[in-house]
């Protein structure tokens, strides 16, 4: 199951200036300002400020590029969840406007970022919700490895394809009616199950 929203800061504290540290070429990620990638439905992974600390407490350990969070992150989750470069790129800037992280040096357009003494005490404050938040991503990383959706997943590929294929292909009004309740009677039978 992957998560695919996590609006979890006030976007107003970015002064718009997320673009800067986004991925080379200044693309934001295809998962939508704000979101993560998650299977299975949208909810909220973390809470205000939360993903704050959890980078936070990722720089503890040692400094990072920006996608290195959303690697790590996605590793701890088994890869059940990732947060999109629109969320973490931001997040970032607010921190280093924070003065809570810093950036160590640069590699091309990649920008290594390390906690400062204010970002430490930060995390000491708040280490609990810190430790909260990764234990959360942790369990959903077990959650995950526990229920396999692979072959449902695999089947509404095979489901997408053929309508592409079948609808593409200019057929008549009754067809498209008759595709549209196969899809439907399928539905409901799922939901009863």
């Amino acid at each position: 199951m992957r998560h695919t929203s996590d609006h979890h800061f006030d976007h107003r504290h970015c002064s718009g200036r997320g673009g800067r540290h986004g991925p080379p070429g200044g693309g934001m990620g295809g998962f939508g300002h704000g979101e993560g990638r998650h299977r299975g439905g949208r909810r909220r992974m973390f809470d205000a400020g939360e993903l704050r600390l959890v980078l936070l407490l990722l720089l503890e350990a040692q400094p990072r590029h920006g996608y290195d969070f959303i690697r790590e992150i996605e590793e701890r989750t088994g890869g059940a969840y990732a947060p999109s470069p629109g969320v973490v790129y931001p997040t970032l800037t607010m921190l280093e406007d924070l003065s809570q992280i810093e950036e160590t040096q640069s590699e091309g357009p990649k920008r290594l970022y390390a906690l400062t003494a204010a970002g430490r005490a930060q995390l000491e404050e708040r280490r609990v919700e810190a430790e909260a938040a990764m234990a959360r991503l942790v369990a959903l990383g077990a959650e995950s490895s526990r229920i396999e959706t692979g072959p449902v997943w695999r089947a509404m590929q095979n489901l997408k394809t053929v309508l592409q294929q079948q609808l593409g292909e200019g057929r008549d009004k009754q067809m498209t009616l008759d595709v549209a309740e196969l899809i439907d009677e399928a539905a409901r039978k799922i939901e009863r199950l």
